[in-house]
C-alpha cells in the first residue's frame, strides 16, 4: 500500500471510529507530514483523496476539515471494495441501489423474505432484504431477533413502501379492500415472500379464507403487474410502482418497513450500502418510482440493544413527494 493511501486509511479510521467529530479541524499539512514522517505533497494527496470521497472539506487557505456526514463517508472508503451479499425480497427500489453501488452488492439467488434469512443463519449471505408482518402487528424485527439468535442482528432501514391491489385501469371489478378478491382471479406471490404473508394476512382479517383464493403464483412484483396487464388475472397485490411500471391502476392498502437484516459480523460490510442510502441523488431516484419514503432511510439498528421495534402497518395514505 502506498504512503499516501496509508494516511487516508489513518485519517478515515479515526473518522469512523468518532475520534475525530464532524466539523473538526486536522492539523496543518507540514504539521502532518512532520507526524506521519512523510512529505507534504504526500498529506496533501491524501487529504484530497478523502475529500473526493466526502470525509473531509477542503477549502482554498484553510486547514481541512472533517464533513458533515464524515463519519458515513469514512466507513464507504474503508470498506469499498467490500462485496455486500444479499439475499431476499424483491423490490423495484433495490434494483436502483444495486445498479447505483455497481458492484458493490451480489444478489443471492434465495427468493422471498423467508429463505433470503435462511440464507443468511447457513452464511450463503451477509444480508436479507424481508419485509415480514409478524403477528403482533411490526415488521422485521421479531423476525429478525428469532432466526438470528446469537448472531448480534442489526436493521438496516432501506424506505417505507406502499402495497396494495393492482389492477386494470380504471378498476372496472370496483375492488377496494382485500376482502373484494373473493371470486376474481388474483396474482399471488409464492409462500415464504412477505408479499404473501401480507395478503394472507388481510384476507384472514376480511374473513376470507387465504387458500380459496384462486389465480396463478408469480415471482416478482413486476410479474404481478404483467399477469394484470395481459389479462391472466383480474388484480394483484403489489407496490405502487410495479402497477405505475405498466400503467395500471393502484388501490394503496398498507405501508411497510422494507429492511436489511444483517449479522454484526457483516454490518461493516454494509458501509457502502448505508453511506448510498444517505444519498440524496439515491433518495431522489428511489422516491421517483411512486409509493416509496426514504426519509429514514439508512438508520441501523442494533436488535440487540432493546430499541423500539418501529411500527408495522399504517393506514395508506398518498405516495410521497419525489424529494425527500
Amino acid at each position: 500500500m502506498t504512503r499516501y493511501l496509508e494516511l487516508c486509511r489513518d485519517v478515515a479510521r479515526r473518522v469512523a471510529d468518532g475520534d475525530l467529530a464532524p466539523g473538526d479541524v486536522l492539523p496543518g499539512v507540514r504539521d502532518l507530514a512532520l507526524t506521519h514522517a512523510t512529505t507534504a505533497s504526500t498529506v496533501s494527496r491524501a487529504q484530497r483523496r478523502l475529500a473526493a470521497a466526502g470525509v473531509l472539506v477542503l477549502a482554498e487557505r484553510r486547514r481541512a476539515r472533517v464533513a458533515g456526514d464524515g463519519a458515513v463517508a469514512a466507513r464507504r472508503f474503508l470498506h469499498a471494495e467490500r462485496v455486500l451479499r444479499l439475499a431476499g425480497s424483491d423490490d423495484p427500489a433495490l434494483d436502483v441501489l444495486v445498479r447505483r453501488l455497481d458492484g458493490g452488492i451480489a444478489l443471492v439467488p434465495a427468493a422471498g423474505s423467508s429463505a433470503g434469512l435462511r440464507a443468511v443463519v447457513a452464511g450463503h449471505a451477509d444480508g436479507a432484504a424481508i419485509h415480514l408482518l409478524h403477528r403482533d402487528g411490526t415488521y422485521n424485527a421479531p423476525f429478525a431477533r428469532g432466526l438470528l439468535r446469537g448472531m448480534r442482528p442489526h436493521l438496516l432501514h432501506l424506505w417505507r413502501r406502499e402495497q396494495g391491489l393492482i389492477v386494470p385501469r380504471g378498476n372496472p371489478d370496483g375492488l377496494a379492500t382485500a376482502a373484494d378478491l373473493a371470486g376474481v382471479r388474483v396474482a399471488r406471490r409464492h409462500h415464504g415472500t412477505g408479499t404473501r404473508v401480507l395478503l394472507d394476512r388481510l384476507l384472514r382479517a376480511a374473513g376470507r379464507d387465504p387458500d380459496a383464493v384462486r389465480g396463478p403464483e408469480v415471482g416478482s412484483h413486476l410479474e404481478v403487474a404483467l399477469a394484470v396487464a395481459t389479462g391472466v388475472v383480474d388484480a394483484g397485490l403489489g407496490v405502487r410502482a410495479a402497477a405505475r411500471e405498466l400503467d395500471l391502476d393502484f388501490v394503496p392498502l398498507v405501508t411497510e418497513d422494507y429492511d436489511v437484516v444483517l449479522p454484526g459480523a457483516a454490518v461493516d460490510a454494509a458501509a457502502p450500502l448505508v453511506a448510498e442510502l444517505h444519498s440524496p441523488a439515491t433518495r431522489a431516484a428511489v422516491a421517483a418510482l411512486g409509493g416509496y419514503d426514504t426519509a429514514a432511510a439508512g438508520t441501523l439498528t442494533d436488535l440487540d440493544g432493546g430499541d423500539a421495534d418501529r411500527a408495522g402497518v399504517s393506514p395508506a395514505s398518498p405516495p410521497p413527494r419525489s424529494s425527500t
